[in-house]
């Protein structure tokens, strides 16, 4: 078999027809990120943490009426941040996007959120700011796009350092496209023991995030608070699944979250997976459906370790970035 390579722009975009924009507030210290397709998508979703925070997610079930989305929203802001798919929905509405009822577009935005409300940014608004932020990062939706301290991972952390927004992708040897996007803000640690090494290390390519390999698999203590994390992620691809299969994508995903944060999947993060298809590509037989599912999980462990070792360092930060730390990121 074919081993699978990056695509193009290692990017969630290298699935055809994806686009992701950022916006952010540098003084909040917060920010929104916006999946979007050039046509309605299939979605599936799976929630493994303790605390999450949602908007239309229940609809993504198989046996619902509803089969697309229009696009989804990570954001930050805990349940503040939900308010960013409303700015999503009045921006896809005037293109025209959305279900057609009563004579009029009704754009269907899931969102997810993460708590960043004590990351050290100006939280003293009266009037939220993320609808408006939403309807900045619909706008700036582009193939091409940031990874480390923007949109929904700007004001991110993880439990000794910055965390921030990661991608990454997978051509299989079957021609299938595979991407994950990512906003990376656990209670646990993406780095092992006190080192710089990534636990993600056995999936990296090349040295998309350092090329350090393993690094000394010390206890990890729990150093953020409850009710101050979660990691948000999509997955994507260009076979033709259906909602059932996407389900399953999403299921299977999740192992990327713990096979590169220690620990992952716990009582006070919020931890979700979105699963996409373009429907692009051909339909998978069941072990097209295995292939693809374990590619979302690499995919989502590099994502995530890049999202870290690309984080920027702001003033004000409460805790380093992993560049500022150990010197390298890009």
């Amino acid at each position: 078999m074919t081993a699978p390579r990056p695509g193009p722009r290692n990017l969630i975009t290298d699935v055809a027809g994806l686009r992701v924009g950022h916006a952010h507030d540098a003084e909040l210290r917060s920010g929104v990120s916006v999946l979007l397709g050039a046509g309605p998508l299939r979605a599936g979703v799976h929630v493994m943490g303790g605390a999450p925070g949602t908007r239309e997610t229940d609809l993504l079930a198989p046996d619902r009426l509803v089969q697309e989305v229009d696009a989804l929203v990570l954001a930050g802001g805990s349940a503040f941040g939900l308010d960013a798919a409303s700015g999503v929905m009045a921006g896809l509405r005037a293109m025209g996007r959305g279900f057609a009822v009563a004579g009029t577009s009704v754009p269907i935005v899931p969102a997810a959120i993460l708590f960043d409300l004590a990351n050290g940014g100006n939280k003293d608004w009266q009037d939220s700011p993320y609808p408006a932020l939403g309807g900045a990062a619909l706008r700036a939706a582009d193939a091409d796009f940031a990874l480390g301290s923007h949109g929904a991972g700007f004001g991110a952390t993880t439990a000794r350092l910055k965390g921030g927004i990661g991608s990454a992708s997978w051509v299989l040897g079957s021609g299938v496209r595979v991407g994950a996007l990512v906003a990376v803000n656990p209670v646990g640690c993406v780095t092992m023991g006190a080192g710089p090494e990534f636990w993600a290390a056995p999936f990296e390519n090349g040295a998309e995030f350092g090329g350090l390999g393993m690094g000394q698999a010390a206890p990890v203590p729990v150093t953020k608070l409850a009710r101050e994390a979660t990691t948000l992620a999509i997955v994507a691809t260009d076979a033709a699944l259906d909602q059932a299969q996407l389900t399953r994508m999403a299921v299977a995903a999740h192992d990327g979250i713990a096979r590169a944060i220690v620990p992952a999947h716990t009582p006070f993060d919020g931890d979700i997976v979105f699963a996409v298809s373009t429907g692009a590509g051909q339909v998978a037989p069941p072990e097209g459906l295995l292939e693809i599912g374990h590619a979302a999980a690499t995919c989502l462990s590099r994502a995530i370790a890049r999202a870290v070792y690309q984080a920027d360092a702001h003033p004000g930060d409460l805790l380093p970035s992993w560049a500022s730390l150990y010197g390298g990121g890009t």
